[in-house]
């Protein structure tokens, strides 16, 4: 059965395949990044990262879903608070995706007043960006799966940051790809899989403007085309 797989999706790699309803599913582990105790960022307006996580994974999950395949979501409770057994939760998956939304350092945001409450913005960066661990046992398929969905979202009118790239204390990372804005990184998620696994930030919530964007169902579903379009048509697993 392994092996047949592994026909049908090289087979998918040279586009054999068109982007209907899949005949050869793939198994997802969709993974809710940060947790209620420990939320991650805030965006411009003072919401956190997990509500964007979630909001945005629940919309990749379904299209996935109706698209074939299936998807498990990993901390979608908002209890799950060790990184490690995220990775776990995914062995017999056939790809690991670690949803994020992403910010900039301190000394890059000002303060501004929503609602009449003191919030942190800037409008310096916005774009997604996407990571991946070089020195992982599925580096080369998570690299792979990384550029097509990078493709597809460029595709689709995203645009990547690089500002993790400046050489400022916490940021320098080295980048795998720029035109396509793929970062390596010993993320702890990426670090501890044994399948392909990456981590998506979708964009910039400390960004008035994305954050705003980054709430919009039909703005998730774009991105979550683009992310099952580069599954169907260039699988990897």
């Amino acid at each position: 059965m392994r092996k047949l797989r592994t026909t049908l999706l090289t087979l998918a790699l040279a586009g054999v395949f068109s982007i209907a309803p899949a005949t050869n599913a793939a198994r997802i582990a969709l993974d809710i990044g940060h947790n209620l105790a420990k939320p991650g960022t805030l965006s411009a307006y003072g919401e956190t990262e997990f509500s964007y996580n979630l909001a945005l994974a629940k919309v990749i999950a379904q299209t996935l879903r109706n698209a074939g395949h299936s998807v498990t979501l990993i901390g979608d409770d908002g209890l799950m608070n060790e990184l490690k057994p995220r990775a776990e939760a995914a062995a017999g998956h056939d790809l690991f995706i670690s949803v994020h939304h992403d910010s900039m350092k301190e000394e890059f945001l000002e303060e501004w007043l929503v609602n009449g409450q003191p919030q942190l913005m800037s409008e310096r960066f916005r774009g997604y960006s996407l990571y991946v661990n070089s020195d992982g046992p599925e580096y080369a398929r998570s690299l792979h799966c990384a550029s097509q969905i990078s493709a597809k979202l460029q595709e689709a009118g995203f645009s990547p940051t690089l500002h993790h790239t400046d050489n400022i204390a916490g940021e320098n990372r080295p980048m795998l790809d720029r035109q396509l804005g793929i970062y390596q990184a010993n993320f702890a998620v990426l670090r501890h899989n044994t399948i392909p696994a990456i981590l998506l930030e979708a964009g910039v919530i400390r960004h008035p403007d994305e954050a705003k964007l980054l709430r919009l169902t039909t703005y998730q579903q774009k991105i979550a085309e683009s992310i099952a379009t580069a599954i169907h048509c260039h699988s990897v697993f």
